[in-house]
C-alpha cells in the first residue's frame, strides 16, 4: 500500500455546532462487486484478457511462421540475410518490454498502454500486408513497408507483452489467490493455443492460395493482422469491468539509478583512506534505503547466472530461421498429409503442451524417487545439452539432404544434357580435346541423355562446337556457354534435315520446396496454358521454349490450353516437392495432343519427418531450461525484484537473437558446419554455467525478504527516503 494514499474511510474530526438536532447521514452504499464467471471467484474480466491474448499470439506466430519465406522467395533475399533479418526482428521484440513496462509503470497504466500499442501493433500489421502485395509498387517498395510493419510489430508485441498477464492478475482480490493461479496456467495455455493453431492455418494461407499468380502473402500476413484487430476489440469491451490500477513507478528503473549510484560513488571513493564495505552495492546506502540495496544484491547473484543464457536461445529460436529451410530442401509428403516447409514449427507449441506436465507428473517424480537431487539449475545445464544434441541431428541431416542433392558446376565448368526430338536416333559429339570422349552413344528419338555431364571450359565463357550425326547427314553447331550453369541442347527437325538450340536450365533445386516447370511447343500455332487460377504462360510456335514457372507440388490431371482454334487439356501428373520437370507438347496421330514429361531435376528424397527428432530435443530442452530457468530465479530473488527479473529474462532472448544475426552474417560456413558450430558453442557454455551452478549456494526464499512495512529511518544532506513498491506479474 502506498502510504502517503488519503484513507477515504475517515470521517471529518469536527463538525459545525449547531442547537438543532442534525439527522444522521445515510451510510454510502457498499461498492459492487465486479461480475463473476457462473457464480465462482473468477472475475468476468479475465475471459476478455485471455481471449485477447490468444487473438494476439495467433497474430504474431501465424506472421512469424511465414516471415522467413516471405523474405526468401517474395522480397528475394539470400539466405543469409533473411535469417538476419529474421531474428533482428525477433531480438527486437524482446528489447521493447523494456520499454512498455516504462510507460505503464511511470506514465499510462497498463491498460491505457495496451490499448495505445496494441492500435500500434495493428498498424503494423496493415503496413506488412501492404508490402506483400506485388502490384503496389517495386521491390524497394515492399522493402520499405515490410521493414516499418516489422518495427510496428516488434513495438506493439513487445510493448504490451509485459502488461497483459500482469494487468490480468490484477483483477483478482487477494484472497483469491488459488484462483489467480489458475489463470496464469489458463494464460499460458491460451498463448500456446493461439501459437498451435496459427503455425499450422497460416502457411496453409501462404502456400495453398494463389493469388497475383504466386503465393499469397498478403493473405497469410492480413489474416493474423485481423486476429489482432479482434484481440483490440475483445480487449475495448471489457473496459468498464476492470480494475485499473495507477502507475505506481517503475522498480526498474530504480534498480539501475541504485546500480549506478553504487559504482560511481565506489569511484568517486576509491582512495585508500576510506574504508572498505563488504558489498559493492554498500555504495548505494547514503542514498537508497537498506531494504532496496539488500533486494539488489539478492537480485545480482542471479543476473550473474544469466550471462550464459543468451547462447542457448541462440539456437532455440532458428527454429522458425533455419531449420525451416532446411525444411524446404526435403519432402513434406507424410502419406496421410503433405506438411508445408513452414508448418513444421507447430511441432515446438504441440510438444511443449505435450511436455510440461509429461516432465511435471512422470519424469521429475521418477527421478526423485530413484533418490536423485535433480535442481533446478541441474534441469537447467541438462535442458542446455538436449539443445546441443538437438543441432548435432540437424547437422546429420543437413549432411544428408547435400549428399542427395544434385552436384552443382564449379569454376569454368557446365553440365548438359542432350534432347533428341527429331524422328530418329541422332548421334551427338562435342568437338574439342577436352570433351570429345563424352556423349560416345546415340540418342534415341524423344529421349535425352541419361544424365547431365560435366564439361569443362577453357575459360568463363566459351563457344562449343558439336557435331551430330542423323542418318547419312552430319550437321556441325556452335553455341556460346558461360560456367557455372545447367544447359540443354535440344535437337529438332528442320525440313529433312535436324537442328539444335541451347537452352538455359534451373540451376539447382527450388528450394521452396516447389516444383519448376516449363514447355516446349513443337506445333506450329502458339499455345497459352493456364495452370491453376493465377498461373498462366504463353509458348511460342515451332519449338518455343517457355521460362520456367514454380508451381505447389501436387497432381495436375488437366491442364487447360488453348491454341488459336481450339482447347484440349494436358496431364502433367504428379509435380513433386523440389523437382524441375520439362513438358514437350506433340501432336500425336494415334494420341492426338499431350505432353512428353522429363525429370530435369529429381524430387527432394528426404522426408520432412526426419526433423522430428531434433524438434523433440529442442522442445524438450526448452520445457528443462525455460520452465524452470524462471521458477528459480523467482524463488532467489526478492518479490519487489520480479519485474526486473522478466525483464533481465527477455534480454536474454535478445542477446540470443542477436549472436545468430552476427554468426549468419560473419561466420561464412555451410549450413551444416554452422550447426555443429552452434551445438559446440551451448556445450561450452553449458560447461561454463555448471561450474558457475556448482559454486552457486541457493537461498531460501524467506531469507532474503524484508519486512514489508520496515520504517527507513529519515536522513540528512543529500539522502532521500524511498519506499521500495511492489510490482506485480
Amino acid at each position: 500500500m502506498n502510504p502517503f494514499q488519503k484513507n477515504e474511510s475517515k470521517e471529518t474530526l469536527f463538525s459545525p455546532v449547531s442547537t438543532e438536532e442534525v439527522p444522521p447521514r445515510p451510510p454510502s452504499p457498499p461498492k459492487k462487486p465486479p461480475p463473476k464467471i457462473c457464480g465462482s471467484n473468477y472475475p468476468l474480466s479475465i475471459a476478455f484478457i485471455v481471449v485477447n491474448e490468444f487473438c494476439e499470439r495467433f497474430s504474431y506466430y501465424g506472421m512469424k511462421a511465414v516471415l522467413t519465406l516471405y523474405f526468401l522467395y517474395f522480397l528475394h533475399w539470400n539466405e543469409d540475410t533473411s535469417t538476419s533479418i529474421y531474428h533482428a526482428f525477433s531480438s527486437l521484440c524482446y528489447f521493447t518490454p523494456i520499454l512498455g513496462a516504462a510507460i505503464a509503470d511511470s506514465w499510462l497504466g497498463k491498460f491505457k498502454t495496451i490499448i495505445y500499442l496494441s492500435l500500434v501493433y495493428v498498424l503494423g500489421h496493415v503496413i506488412k500486408s501492404l508490402g506483400a502485395l506485388p502490384i503496389l509498387g517495386g521491390p524497394v517498395v515492399h522493402t520499405v513497408l515490410s521493414l516499418v510493419g516489422l518495427s510496428l510489430i516488434a513495438l506493439g508485441t513487445g510493448g504490451i507483452k509485459p502488461c497483459v498477464a500482469a494487468f490480468g492478475g490484477d483483477q483478482f482480490e487477494e484472497k483469491h489467490a488459488e484462483e489467480r493461479t489458475r489463470y496464469f496456467s489458463v494464460f499460458y495455455l491460451s498463448i500456446n493455443a493461439g501459437s498451435l493453431i496459427s503455425t499450422f492455418v497460416t502457411p496453409m494461407l501462404r502456400g495453398d492460395v494463389q493469388c497475383f499468380g504466386e503465393d499469397c502473402y498478403a493473405l497469410a500476413f492480413g489474416v493474423p493482422g485481423l486476429l489482432m484487430v479482434i484481440a483490440l476489440v475483445v480487449f475495448a469491451m471489457g473496459s468498464k469491468m476492470y480494475k485499473k490500477p495507477p502507475p505506481e513507478g517503475n522498480i526498474v528503473a530504480q534498480v539501475f539509478k541504485c546500480i549506478w549510484f553504487a559504482l560511481s560513488n565506489r569511484f568517486k571513493n576509491r582512495s585508500g583512506d576510506i574504508p572498505k564495505r563488504q558489498h559493492w552495492l554498500d555504495w548505494a546506502a547514503e542514498k537508497y534505503p537498506k531494504q532496496l540495496v539488500m533486494d539488489v544484491k539478492a537480485l545480482t547473484r542471479v543476473l550473474f547466472l544469466y550471462i550464459p543464457l543468451p547462447m542457448f536461445w541462440a539456437l532455440l529460436d532458428q527454429q522458425g530461421s533455419r531449420w525451416t529451410l532446411q525444411a524446404t530442401k526435403m519432402n513434406g509428403n507424410l502419406g496421410f498429409f503433405v506438411l508445408q516447409p513452414d508448418q513444421m514449427q507447430v511441432l515446438n507449441p504441440f510438444l511443449v503442451l505435450v511436455f510440461i506436465p509429461l516432465f511435471d507428473l512422470v519424469i521429475y517424480r521418477l527421478i526423485s524417487k530413484c533418490g536423485i537431487n535433480f535442481s533446478s539449475l541441474r534441469k537447467m545445464a541438462i535442458g542446455m545439452i538436449l539443445a546441443c544434441l538437438a543441432f548435432a541431428v540437424a547437422a546429420a541431416v543437413e549432411i544428408k539432404i547435400n549428399g542427395m542433392a544434385p552436384p552443382q558446376p564449379g569454376s569454368q565448368e557446365i553440365f548438359l544434357q542432350v534432347l533428341n526430338l527429331a524422328d530418329d536416333e541422332v548421334k551427338v559429339t562435342v568437338l574439342g580435346n577436352q570433351n570429345n570422349s563424352l556423349l560416345v552413344e546415340s540418342i534415341k528419338s524423344f529421349q535425352k541423355t541419361p544424365h547431365y555431364s560435366k564439361l569443362h571450359l577453357k575459360r568463363k565463357s566459351q563457344d562449343f562446337h558439336f557435331h551430330l550425326k542423323y542418318h547419312n547427314l552430319s550437321i556441325y553447331t556452335e553455341h556460346s556457354v558461360k560456367e557455372k550453369n545447367w544447359y540443354s541442347l535440344i535437337i529438332r527437325e528442320d525440313g529433312k534435315s535436324i537442328s539444335s538450340m541451347m537452352v538455359k536450365d534451373v540451376e539447382g533445386k527450388t528450394t521452396n520446396g516447389m516444383a519448376a516447370i516449363r514447355f516446349i511447343n513443337t506445333l506450329h500455332k502458339d499455345v497459352n496454358i493456364s495452370v491453376g487460377t493465377d498461373i498462366s504462360l504463353n509458348v511460342g510456335e515451332d519449338y518455343g521454349v517457355s521460362a520456367y514457372r514454380i508451381v505447389q507440388r501436387g497432381e495436375y490431371p488437366a491442364v487447360h490450353c488453348r491454341t488459336e482454334d481450339k482447347d484440349f487439356s494436358l496431364n502433367l501428373g504428379l509435380l513433386d516437392f523440389g523437382a524441375a520437370y520439362l513438358f514437350v507438347i506433340t501432336n500425336s496421330t494415334s494420341q492426338g495432343l499431350q505432353a512428353w514429361k522429363m525429370e530435369d531435376i529429381p524430387a527432394n528424397k528426404m522426408s520432412i519427418a526426419w526433423q522430428l527428432p531434433q524438434y523433440a530435443l529442442v522442445t524438450a530442452g526448452e520445457v528443462m531450461f525455460s520452465v524452470t530457468g524462471l521458477e528459480f530465479s523467482y524463488s532467489q530473488a526478492p518479490s519487489s525484484m520480479k519485474s526486473v527479473l522478466q525483464a533481465a529474462w527477455l534480454l536474454t532472448v535478445a542477446v540470443g537473437n542477436i549472436i545468430v544475426l552476427v554468426v549468419a552474417q560473419f561466420s561464412g560456413l555451410v549450413q551444416w558446419a554452422e550447426f555443429i558450430l552452434f551445438s559446440c558453442l551451448l556445450l561450452v557454455v553449458c560447461l561454463i554455467f555448471s561450474i558457475m551452478g556448482y559454486y552457486y549456494v541457493p537461498v531460501k526464499p524467506e531469507d532474503i525478504q524484508g519486512p514489508a512495512d520496515k520504517q527507513i529511518p529519515h536522513i540528512q544532506g543529500d539522502m532521500i527516503n524511498l519506499e521500495t513498491k511492489k510490482t506485480k506479474l
